[in-house]
Protein backbone atom coordinates (compact mmCIF):
# COMPACT_ATOMS: atom_id res chain seq x y z
CA UNK A 1 0.00 0.00 0.00
CA UNK A 2 1.32 3.72 -0.93
CA UNK A 3 0.29 6.60 0.42
CA UNK A 4 0.21 9.90 -1.99
CA UNK A 5 1.04 12.43 0.18
CA UNK A 6 4.45 11.76 1.76
CA UNK A 7 6.69 14.62 3.11
CA UNK A 8 10.21 13.22 0.76
CA UNK A 9 8.97 11.84 -2.33
CA UNK A 10 5.15 11.88 -3.44
CA UNK A 11 4.04 8.35 -3.65
CA UNK A 12 2.95 8.41 -7.81
CA UNK A 13 6.60 8.99 -7.99
CA UNK A 14 7.74 6.31 -5.44
CA UNK A 15 5.21 4.11 -7.80
CA UNK A 16 7.42 5.05 -10.93
CA UNK A 17 10.83 3.61 -8.84
CA UNK A 18 10.02 0.53 -7.55
CA UNK A 19 9.70 -1.26 -10.89
CA UNK A 20 13.28 -0.23 -11.63
CA UNK A 21 14.50 -1.95 -8.87
CA UNK A 22 14.67 -6.27 -9.84
CA UNK A 23 13.35 -7.57 -6.57
CA UNK A 24 10.36 -5.45 -6.67
CA UNK A 25 9.51 -5.78 -10.20
CA UNK A 26 6.69 -8.28 -9.32
CA UNK A 27 5.30 -6.22 -6.40
CA UNK A 28 1.34 -5.27 -6.43
CA UNK A 29 0.57 -1.25 -5.05
CA UNK A 30 -2.68 0.06 -3.87
CA UNK A 31 -2.19 3.89 -3.66
CA UNK A 32 -4.19 5.64 -0.60
CA UNK A 33 -4.96 9.14 -1.05
CA UNK A 34 -7.19 11.51 1.31
CA UNK A 35 -7.52 13.93 -0.99
CA UNK A 36 -8.96 12.05 -3.91
CA UNK A 37 -9.82 14.55 -7.21
CA UNK A 38 -11.46 13.91 -10.45
CA UNK A 39 -8.22 11.91 -12.50
CA UNK A 40 -6.46 11.15 -9.35
CA UNK A 41 -7.45 7.30 -10.11
CA UNK A 42 -6.00 7.53 -13.97
CA UNK A 43 -2.77 9.12 -12.51
CA UNK A 44 -2.40 6.47 -9.92
CA UNK A 45 -2.77 3.67 -12.37
CA UNK A 46 -0.56 5.02 -15.46
CA UNK A 47 2.25 5.21 -13.02
CA UNK A 48 1.98 1.63 -12.02
CA UNK A 49 -0.53 1.05 -9.05
CA UNK A 50 -2.58 -1.79 -9.21
CA UNK A 51 -5.69 -0.05 -7.94
CA UNK A 52 -6.71 3.20 -5.57
CA UNK A 53 -8.39 3.39 -2.67
CA UNK A 54 -9.46 7.16 -0.68
CA UNK A 55 -9.18 7.53 2.51
CA UNK A 56 -10.90 6.70 4.84
CA UNK A 57 -10.25 2.74 3.92
CA UNK A 58 -13.02 0.67 4.46
CA UNK A 59 -12.07 -2.82 5.51
CA UNK A 60 -14.02 -4.96 3.53
CA UNK A 61 -13.09 -2.91 0.36
CA UNK A 62 -9.51 -3.41 1.07
CA UNK A 63 -9.77 -6.89 1.34
CA UNK A 64 -11.52 -7.45 -1.84
CA UNK A 65 -9.29 -5.67 -3.47
CA UNK A 66 -6.34 -7.22 -1.98
CA UNK A 67 -7.82 -10.67 -3.19
CA UNK A 68 -8.78 -9.53 -6.41
CA UNK A 69 -4.83 -8.82 -7.02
Amino acid sequence: MMDIQMPEIDGLEAILHIPKESNLVDVSIIDLTALAMKGDRECCLAAGANDCLSKPVKLKQLVSMIQKI
